[in-house]
């Protein structure tokens, strides 16, 4: 343990706390201090220093104390910030847990994360627990042959210990059901739970009141011993199957999140911080800030996005990239969040933390895609909105019509009773968002990243895909070719001149021209008025000389002859080179030829598409050479070259003017309004944020072979949403008839409340176990 008494004039940002009693302290001007186990402690004053120096292990336990307490704090404020919201209308936004007021359904955590419980699950299963242990008694006494138990209690006392019995399941545990049965009758958005509520609620209160006041109905109504049958046992049996279907039901709906959730997981929850005194401390990564100095050792996770400064190692990026081989870095190379630092230790700058990093960003992606809506959902709403006034309707049918033909009171009330019962409408309602939810986040784990529901339920309808030359179909990372020079000038004096103009471009062609010029030793200039004229080149002073670089239409739009490097620039871009002019006082001066090697991918990707029946056209702006010769080695459809960034848009309108539905792949700032105009819009995740905004779904991994996975997903989810939906109209067609009697006079069949309640419960969990087997589907 040493003692200092000398602040350090550096430390003038960072704050601390006196570990004996507890003021916060300047780090910058504090006089004392002392390092205890690797740790430094600052202190207000000497008589705490001296505290802590007779007891230094109580009090850095303290220390310690409070600053787990910290983080207790900013996770509970965390928790405060978390919104929820409805699976099936997710147009419902809440700050805390609770029913939605359309549906009725529990709401959920807008974004899962680890740290919010399932309350709505815990809720179900206590009182699922406890009303099917209170029920169990009740069935027996109703089910049983009179003669096993009338020894022990009379037929009215049997009755009076169901209904002392069933009174708490169907009141207690069954409360959120008329709860939300309330409210959906207030707010006329009549559901699932209004037909439960009013079910479970006719059957007990006709119970009750035949037991209570069993005079008031007719002789016929009554048994011989002058007693009404009363339906405890089916009250409370239904209350029990409905808690057993939404406990199941919870239960499956938290599994769609397991994407969104493996996600989360593959962030690291600590950080190691690098003191302004160099020491080194871990701290909750929710506590670092961006330009923190973070320390990554060998085999840990990097924790947030940023900037290596010192120090080098090997970096397995493959969640992001799809790379196997780890990517060396160096000082000054990114560091992404999340991946991991196979071998060396760095020291990086944190640039962005919390939700601007690149996997939250991916996680909001998948959360909001999962919570979008698809067109074919539209069916299923209008559906809805008129199928529980018409259950309603035909429970009231049911009942006259049973009074009519002599039955019962009793017997009218369980049939009515049986049709609300089964036509509770979940499972349609459930079967586009669970569909929609899992198949997001297959997409996830594939590097496929959805962003509404809209582009995937398209996506199987695409017959045109649009894509970008640079950066889609190549790799986007030029490299010198070659240089043609005009007699006057040389091959370095071109480079350094192109390359002195370029820097001020952020086009990838200008950094390959800039990394030449570095490489081969040559020194910049300085450039002045530089101008970058879009889908031309650029122009600026460079050496006191109008410098002008671009390609032909630029040395047109400057009225300049290009003469015979027009000549040497169409034999560079034969072979495959995107070439651009150089112009020294409005006078050519040469060419200069980059290559972009196409990606490995491409290929297949192509093979895979056309082979899927796509019709694929290539969009760019470089020239019409160039772009033949990538064409033909890919074996596209079309090509569409020196296109105009502004004009991208209008090719895409092109092909839908003659009834294509057109997907579009870019990746630059100038595909954006393309990727907008689309039907789907395809990002690179190698590409720009601005890009990846205006695109629908985003490949991760930059790979085009993944626009065929994301086919077969589009058609594997559609497909699982049109089972669905198939099985809750029949399901809801055969099961309404029936429950209402109308095979009764000639099969004698009728069902029961609690069968019915039984199959209301299994065809909601059925639609999302349908839903469930994407997770497992090929693509």
């Amino acid at each position: 343990m040493t003692n200092s008494n000398a602040a350090d004039p550096e430390k003038t940002e960072d704050r601390a706390t006196d570990p004996v009693c507890g003021m916060e302290i300047d780090v910058g001007t504090a006089t004392r201090s002392i390092s205890y186990h690797g740790r430094t402690y600052y202190f207000c004053g000497q008589k705490c220093l001296d505290k802590f120096a007779r007891e230094p292990a109580k009090y850095s336990r303290k220390a310690d104390a409070s600053t787990q307490k910290a983080a207790l704090t900013g996770h509970a404020a965390r928790l405060a910030t978390v919104e929820f919201t409805c699976p099936m209308h997710p147009e419902i936004v809440r700050n805390a847990p609770g029913s939605c007021p359309i549906c009725g359904m529990a709401l959920e955590a807008r974004t899962p994360t680890a740290d919010v419980e399932n309350t709505e699950l815990l809720d179900m299963t206590r009182r699922l627990s406890i009303g099917g242990a209170l029920s169990v008694p009740v069935v027996l006494l109703a089910m049983l042959p009179e003669h096993l138990w009338t020894s022990l209690l009379s037929v009215q006392a049997a009755a009076l210990a169901q209904f002392i019995l069933a009174t708490p399941v169907v009141i207690w545990a069954g409360w959120p059901f008329f709860e939300r049965g309330y409210h959906s009758i207030r707010e006329l958005h009549l559901n699932m739970f209004t037909l439960i509520s009013i079910g479970v609620g006719v059957a007990y209160s006709f119970s009750v009141v035949a037991l209570m006041a069993p005079g008031i109905f007719p002789a016929s109504a009554r048994d011989p011993s002058g007693l009404v049958p009363t339906y405890f046992e089916a009250a409370a049996i239904i209350t029990v199957l409905v808690l057993l279907g939404q406990v199941l039901e919870l239960r499956a709906r938290s599994h769609t999140s397991s994407a969104i959730r493996a996600l989360l997981d593959l962030a690291p929850r600590t950080a190691r911080v690098i003191m302004l005194d160099a020491s080194e401390r871990d701290v909750p990564l929710e506590q670092v800030k961006p330009g923190d100095r973070l320390r990554v050792r060998p085999g840990e996770k990097i924790p947030v996005d940023g900037v290596v400064l010192e120090g080098s190692s090997s970096v397995d990026e493959s969640m992001f990239t799809g790379e196997s081989i780890p990517v060396e870095k160096k000082p000054g190379d990114k560091a992404i969040g999340a991946t991991v630092n196979v071998a060396g230790s760095f020291a990086m700058e944190a640039q962005k933390v919390g939700a601007d990093s690149l996997l939250s960003q991916i996680v909001q992606m998948v959360a909001e895609a999962q919570r979008s809506r698809a067109p074919i959902q539209r069916l299923a709403d209008v559906v809805a909105g008129w199928f529980v006034p018409a259950v309603i309707a035909t429970a009231v049918v049911a009942f006259g019509a049973w009074l009519l033909a002599g039955a019962g009171v009793g017997e009218a009330v369980v049939t009515s009773v049986s049709v609300l019962i089964i036509a509770c409408p979940c499972a349609l309602g459930l079967a586009t968002p669970m569909a929609i939810m899992v198949g997001t986040g297959r997409g996830a784990i594939e590097g496929i990243l959805i962003k509404n529901a809209e582009a995937l339920e398209m996506m199987e309808k695409v017959d045109t895909l649009v894509v970008d030359k640079t950066g889609t179909l190549t790799e986007g990372k030029p490299r010198l070719v070659s240089i043609v020079t005009t007699e006057q000038w040389d091959e370095a004096t071109v480079l350094r001149i192109a390359a002195t103009i370029e820097r001020g471009s952020e086009h990838p062609l200008a950094a390959s021209i800039v990394s030449a010029a570095e490489a081969r030793g040559l020194k910049l200039a300085e450039s002045l008025n530089f101008k970058a004229l879009p889908g031309k080149g650029v122009i600026g002073v460079v050496d006191d000389h109008e410098v002008a670089l671009g390609n032909l239409r630029l040395f047109d739009h400057l009225q300049i002859a290009a003469g015979e490097l027009a000549l040497n620039a169409e034999q560079m871009r034969a072979t495959g080179e995107t070439v651009m002019l150089l112009a020294v006082a409005r006078k050519p001066a040469g060419a200069i030829g980059v290559a972009d090697p196409i990606k490995a991918s491409s290929a297949e990707a192509v093979r895979l598409l056309k082979a899927d029946g796509l019709r694929i056209v290539m969009l760019t702006g470089d020239s019409k050479t160039t772009a033949e010769v990538v064409a033909r080695k890919l074996g596209l459809d079309e090509v569409r070259a020196e296109v105009l960034p502004q004009d991208k848009a209008g090719e895409v309108k092109r092909l839908q003017s003659h009834g294509r539905i057109v997907a579009m792949a870019g990746d630059g700032i100038n595909d954006a309004p393309a990727l907008a105009q689309a039907q789907v819009g395809i990002a690179m995740g190698t590409g720009t944020d601005v890009a990846m905004q205006s695109a629908g779904i985003t490949l991760v991994k930059g790979d085009l072979r993944s626009i065929a996975k994301a086919r077969l997903l589009s058609r594997a989810t559609m497909r699982n949403i049109r089972q669905n939906l198939f099985f809750a109209f029949v399901y809801n067609a055969l099961g309404v008839p029936i429950a209402a009697g109308v095979l009764y006079p000639w099969f004698g069949i009728l069902l029961s409340p609690i069968i019915a309640s039984a199959a209301m419960a299994l065809s909601s969990v059925s639609v999302v176990g349908n839903a469930l087997r994407l997770r497992s589907v090929r693509i």
